[in-house]
């Protein structure tokens, strides 16, 4: 009771003190049903400037969130770091999938020393998702010191983020000054429209600190929900039904709270519905995943054996229309890959809530032996019960500081005060 009083009081001074007259959608006047419609229109195409909301995000994603990929604003410059990304992404499945089942039994062998082991699944993830990104920039083994770097610059930007400790930006500089020494060993050709100093931005955000959080936080969402529903791990092996599993994870526990945009001319969707030059729209994933479902609250992955995600209010990867997810192909095949190894090695078992912003990190026993260790899972229960309690006051006072800070240093608001963007074809 307590946390969820907190975690509403956080939500409100949140809210007041980003200080932007932001919309959120659904609602009553754009429900589910023209969601995405709005979403995909051409001019829901503004990224960071003329929100308050940005300033918050840059704030929590430096260094060099003015060259982050989901920040820059449209035009030719976003069109040539997305070609970038999109080919850095890119590969046969085959190696991509061997290349996650590597990174994968190389962390589980040095995590995995006893019968049980108890692991917090992000921290378990985040250094395998590190080891994978650095192949796909480099092309080669991911060297433990390297590792360390990037591991200790993605758990900072997500726990603050997570508003569960405040962010550390020397330790941050310590992968960018890394990065700087290495922007000459990279696979392709980094974008042109980037100075030196950005091309190391670009890298650290995108690959260093997006990829492998975001693929660290749905291995721990879908980690967990098999730990929580053992008839489903046993399945996972059917490369349908692990769809099925892929989807019911990210439609229950989306990767994005809400993803802003900002209208760079009127949009007028019906006579009736009109949104001027300037409005901050808010696009809030679960509430949305939670529409057009029976027992939407629920993980059940039988839900999609009679219809298909394309067709139903489910968007993990965004909308086509505006800026998807530039690893909608690879993040399946990896996430595919990394849980079967997971599960040829050990069973799961948690007992802990689960939740879609996950600041618990997801503690997990790793059972070799196939066995149930029942009162270590009862104390895992009693454990999670008080730790939530006591977050939430953490994630009230750190963000709000964090939310007072931000607002202070205006990252965004001074950028576009002093940078003319480019102009939108």
């Amino acid at each position: 009771m307590l946390s969820r009083l907190v975690i509403a009081l956080r939500v409100k001074v949140f809210e007041k003190v980003n200080g932007d007259n932001a919309i959120t959608f659904p609602n009553a006047v754009v429900g589910p049903d023209r969601f995405q419609e709005l979403y995909g229109h051409p001019a829901a195409n503004g990224r960071s400037k003329g929100a308050g909301l940005s300033d918050l995000f840059w704030y929590w994603l430096s260094p060099g969130p003015e060259v982050h990929q989901e920040h820059l604003e449209a035009g030719p410059r976003y069109d040539d770091v997305a070609q970038v990304t999109r080919t850095f992404l890119a590969g046969p499945a085959d190696a991509l999938s061997a290349a996650a089942a590597r990174c994968t039994a190389k962390v589980l062998d040095e995590v995995i020393t006893k019968p049980v082991t108890h692991v917090r699944l992000r921290d378990l993830m985040m250094p395998v998702w590190a080891e994978y990104c650095y192949e796909l920039v480099f092309g080669e083994p991911c060297p433990r010191a390297a590792r360390d770097l990037i591991v200790g610059h993605a758990d900072d930007v997500v726990t603050s983020l997570k508003c569960t400790g405040f962010r550390h930006p020397a330790r941050r500089a310590r992968l960018t000054r890394y990065l700087e020494t290495r922007l000459a060993d990279v696979r392709h050709p980094l974008p042109e429209t980037l100075t030196r100093t950005e091309q190391v931005h670009y890298l650290q955000g995108t690959y260093f600190n997006t990829a492998v959080v975001q693929m660290s936080e749905a291995m721990a969402h879908l980690l967990l929900a098999l730990a929580q529903h053992p008839q489903v791990a046993q399945r996972i092996d059917d490369d349908r039904y692990f769809a099925h599993v892929l989807d019911e994870t990210f439609r229950l526990y989306p990767l994005f709270g809400i993803a802003h945009r900002i209208t760079t001319a009127d949009i007028e969707l019906d006579e009736h519905t009109r949104f001027p030059a300037g409005s901050v729209l808010c696009f809030d994933y679960p509430a949305y995943h939670a529409t057009g479902y029976a027992n939407p609250h629920e993980f059940d992955p039988g839900r999609w054996e009679h219809t298909n995600a394309r067709n139903e209010h489910h968007i993990p990867f965004g909308v086509a229309a505006n800026r998807p997810c530039p690893a909608w192909r690879l993040s399946p095949i990896a996430l595919r890959a990394a849980t079967r190894e997971v599960l040829r090695r050990v069973t799961l078992h948690s007992t802990v809530a689960h939740t879609r912003s996950l600041p618990s990190r997801g503690p997990c026993l790793l059972v070799r032996d196939g066995s149930t260790p029942r009162l270590r899972l009862w104390l895992m229960r009693v454990l999670d019960r008080w730790e939530d309690v006591w977050r939430s006051v953490v994630q009230l006072v750190l963000g709000t500081a964090m939310v007072l800070h931000a607002h202070r240093l205006r990252l965004a608001g001074r950028y576009f005060e002093t940078h003319q963007p480019q102009e939108i074809p």
